[in-house]
């Protein structure tokens, strides 16, 4: 197994399977002096709900960025149904079937919320160059119904829309795309409980499809253990953690984390003397 720059023995080694979809090995990033990520190991099998734990700053947004060509790493390589994997933009990656939730949504205001659900995706009339608005609108009303989420109007700018829609919108866009594997990043944030069992709901009716893998940043470990199939916990910029959810508890990874928080202050605590 190889070792971290600083000899972290936590760090979990490359792991495979036959059916995985998109494999990472030895991913590092860096900005400037900061290091995000240091040895970053991860594998998605075909059909698997991957939940991504890891405290703020852990490097879990880094590593999505990375995946869906936003960024690129520094070292290490990434591979997609067995392919090198080199992503140089975020279409890109979508052309090649990973599409992405981001935890700023990636909405633009001022624009209607069915033009939002296409963004950068828009669909055009021919022969003529003209946006499709009647479709688009149409598709982005099934999409939303099928979730459950109420939004009464698809014409109104995104601005004028809660939290909890807005980040309906940003998961339905993603979800009802082409692609077949999503990353979603904080994909419950500022919903309430009735939106985000809604969203849990969906994403289980994808899981039991088999066709879609996901991987999801999550902090609640109850939502990790209801919707993912295997979990990984990003601490220090490395992988610490990767188990099926079965096989683990609300109660183990609290301590897991509890326990790491104290080697990681005894060991600042002995820096400073």
């Amino acid at each position: 197994m190889p070792e971290p720059a600083d000899g972290n023995d936590h760090v979990v080694a490359p792991a495979q399977a036959a059916d995985d979809v998109l494999r990472v090995e030895h991913i590092a990033k860096r900005f400037g002096p900061v290091t995000a990520l240091r040895d970053i190991n991860l594998h998605l099998r075909k059909g698997e709900v991957l939940g991504l734990l890891g405290d703020n700053g852990a490097g879990k947004s880094t590593l999505m960025k990375i995946l869906c060509g936003f960024q690129r790493p520094d070292e290490g390589q990434m591979f997609l149904r067995g392919d090198p994997y080199e992503p140089h933009s975020v279409d890109h990656a979508r052309k090649l079937g990973i599409d992405a939730v981001y935890q700023d949504l990636a909405l633009i205001d001022e624009l209607t919320v069915f033009h939002n659900m296409f963004l950068n995706r828009e669909k055009v009339q021919s022969p003529l160059p003209f946006l499709a608005n009647r479709i688009m609108r149409k598709e982005a009303r099934e999409a939303l119904d099928d979730i459950g989420v109420n939004i009464p109007r698809l014409n109104v700018p995104v601005a004028k829309l809660s939290g909890g829609q807005r980040q309906a919108i940003a998961v339905a866009r993603t979800v009802y795309s082409e692609a077949d594997i999503l990353l979603l990043d904080e994909p419950l944030a500022a919903m309430g409980a009735k939106e985000g069992a809604l969203i849990l709901d969906l994403i289980d009716r994808i899981k039991r499809e088999g066709r879609v893998s996901m991987i999801m940043v999550l902090h609640n470990y109850v939502h990790v253990l209801t919707a993912c199939d295997r979990v990984n916990l990003i601490q220090d910029g490395v992988i610490t953690l990767d188990k099926p959810t079965s096989e683990t508890s609300v109660e183990e990874l609290t301590e897991i984390v509890v326990d790491e928080y104290r080697r990681a202050r005894q060991a600042a605590q002995a820096q400073a003397r």
